[in-house]
Parts: structure tokens; C-alpha cells; sequence
């Protein structure tokens, strides 16, 4: 298990290997889509800041818009 520092000074971990596997496929299939191909395989060194971080963002952008549907549809029920 993999802990990490947040901004908050406090640790987070995924806590199993499916996630980790969700968010790298997650991240191979948003890179995909922005005309990145082979991603898991490139050099990240090689690619430019604005690239990386457009697979970040629209990573981001799709797991908040994830979250306010579920939120969303939890209420109705």
C-alpha cells in the first residue's frame, strides 16, 4: 500500500490495487482521447507541461463530474 502526503499534512492510500488499475486505465483512456497515443509506454519526460497536464485536468474534470451525478442521483432516491 502506497501512502501519500496531501495538502492537508495527513496521509491517503488506495487502499487495494483495483483502484490504482481503474485510475491508470482511466488515464490511458483520457490521454487516448486527447490524441496521446500509447501513453502507458511514452516518456512522460518527452511530452510537453500542457500535455500532461491536460490528461490530468480532463482526468480531474471527468472524476468531479462522476461524483456530482452520483451525489446527485444518490438524493433522488
Amino acid at each position: 500500500m502506497q501512502n501519500k502526503i496531501n495538502s492537508t499534512g495527513s496521509t491517503t492510500s488506495l487502499t487495494n490495487s483495483s483502484s490504482k488499475e481503474l485510475l491508470k486505465n482511466m488515464k490511458n483512456e483520457t490521454a487516448t482521447e486527447l490524441g496521446l497515443a500509447n501513453y502507458n509506454s511514452t516518456d512522460k519526460g518527452n511530452l510537453t507541461s500542457r500535455q500532461n497536464g491536460y490528461v490530468g485536468g480532463y482526468m480531474t474534470k471527468k472524476l468531479v463530474q462522476y461524483a456530482e451525478e452520483h451525489m446527485k442521483n444518490s438524493q433522488m432516491q
